[in-house]
């Protein structure tokens, strides 16, 4: 069986550097500015043959009030208790300061094992605070370097007693949107929470949960890190995404923000279905379809999640208005649902993973050959392609070519030429015909006649 470790320590010693180092992968943000990991985030990591989840914490302080630091340090607390063993990381260029004499007493009071890591000793550098490091009373440290990948082999050792070797692949990795279409409903279904900051991105995923899994309160850009957290909803298994607020680009200033965005831009690429968060008492705004487009562009399914709805005054006037700017400023995508709640008070909620699945499964949905050859015909008996150039532009043949999303090839007459006016009536046909909304469309021509048509001899 598989064990969980949590990576603790004070801010800035390098705990998130060593979770992508053991997790080979760049899932946490870094950067010198102290305090840049808020949640916990998980991962499955590894050291040679050794397989365990990781969990990367916020960067420990004694706030003991109800402050942003206070609430990260309950999330740090929280990780603590549901591991199997801690790393306690200390810098060992910095030495051993009051705040890890602080926690290695905090460390001392849960029942959960510790092991003491010394970090940033790459190069025979920080000898002196590998030395002090003794006086914590946790042991002997484990000198490591994340940023360079040195002495793994002893934090391996260290590891070792708590599991065993597991030589089969996990096959909860993440994996791109694109591939193994055919056993969708048995992988997790990528799912991304994402929005404009302060809109309740972060209550919605913790009222879901059941539990306060990340942080939440009234300060804007509380979320940094997108957080990954596997969970499951009617058995239906999800990796439920939690990200940072998007902003407009040119009032993202900070590089530690730039890297906020880049993360999440990241969740939109990897998630199958997006709910895109808006705040009831503003209504969509201009950045709000910025990012349902970029979804589309992604090619996800898309859900539109009104948020503090029971503060809303005039519910008609502010769904009308929502309704009216989607189908008006994006009109290659119909249909997408609306669903209306108070994550705060959880009133309403139960609508939203429904109207998820549902759309998922359009997502994933296959039409027949010949279904849509008889849907073709009776199109273009309707409505004739146009002539283009002195000829009439003929639809011969259309297959799909892929699911996630929905994408087609229409063999024509000629490749170039089809104006979009009909390459938009097509898009909608099929919407309507085989039940294809809230998700995008892709048609590509190509010149040739019907390739699956019988020779003549």
């Amino acid at each position: 069986m598989s064990f969980t470790v949590a990576v603790i320590g004070r801010p800035n010693v390098g705990k998130s550097t060593l979770f992508n180092r053991l997790t080979g992968k760049r899932l946490a943000i870094v950067d010198d500015t102290p305090g840049v990991t808020r949640d916990r985030r998980e991962g499955a990591a590894g050291i040679a043959d050794l397989d365990f989840t990781l969990i990367d914490t916020a960067g420990l302080d004694d706030s003991k009030n109800e402050s942003l630091e206070a609430r990260m340090h309950g999330q740090s607390e929280r990780a603590i208790q549901d591991a199997d063993v801690a790393l306690f990381l200390i810098d060992a260029r910095a030495g051993v300061m009051p705040l890890d004499k602080y926690f290695s007493d905090w460390l001392r009071k849960h029942s959960t094992p510790v092991i003491l890591v010394a970090n940033k000793c790459e190069g025979g550098a920080g000898q002196g605070g590998l030395m002090e490091a003794f006086s914590l009373g946790l042991g002997e440290p484990i000198p490591v370097s994340a940023e360079h990948g040195e002495g793994l082999d002893g934090l391996y050792e260290a590891l070792l007693p708590f599991g065993h070797i597991i030589d089969e692949p996990d096959i909860d990795e993440p994996m791109d949107a694109e591939s193994k279409e055919d056993d969708w409903e048995s992988r997790p279904l990528q799912l991304a929470i994402v929005g404009r900051p302060n809109v309740g991105k972060s209550t919605i995923v913790n009222k879901l949960l059941g539990e306060d899994r990340v942080l939440t309160g009234p300060e804007a850009g509380i979320t940094r890190d997108s957080i990954s957290i596997s969970w499951a909803f009617n058995d239906r298994a999800i990796r439920l995404i939690d990200t940072a607020g998007l902003r407009r680009k040119a009032r993202v200033k900070k590089k530690l923000e730039g890297l906020s965005v880049g993360d999440t831009l990241n969740a939109i690429r990897f998630a199958e279905v997006v709910v895109l968060v808006l705040d009831g008492t503003l209504g969509l705004e201009k950045q709000d379809l910025s990012i349902a487009r970029l979804v589309i562009e992604e090619g996800r399914a898309l859900i539109i999640a009104v948020n503090k709805w029971d503060i809303t005054e005039d519910k008609k006037k502010a769904m009308g208005g929502i309704q009216d700017r989607l189908q008006t400023s994006m009109p290659q995508v119909r249909g997408v649902p609306v669903v209306t709640f108070s994550a705060l008070k959880g009133k309403g909620l139960n609508k939203l993973l429904p109207a998820v699945l549902k759309v998922h499964k359009i997502w994933n949905q296959r039409v027949d050959t010949g279904s849509l050859n008889r849907w073709l015909e009776g199109m273009t008996a309707s409505h004739p392609p146009p002539v283009v150039k002195g000829r009439r532009f003929k639809l011969r043949y259309m297959t799909q070519a892929k699911a996630r999303p929905p994408t087609f090839i229409l063999f024509t007459s000629r490749k170039d030429g089809l104006p979009e006016s009909y390459l938009r009536y097509l898009t909608g046909g099929l919407r309507v015909a085989f039940g294809l909304d809230a998700v995008p469309i892709r048609i590509h021509l190509r010149a040739g006649n019907n390739p699956y048509a019988k020779e003549k001899k």
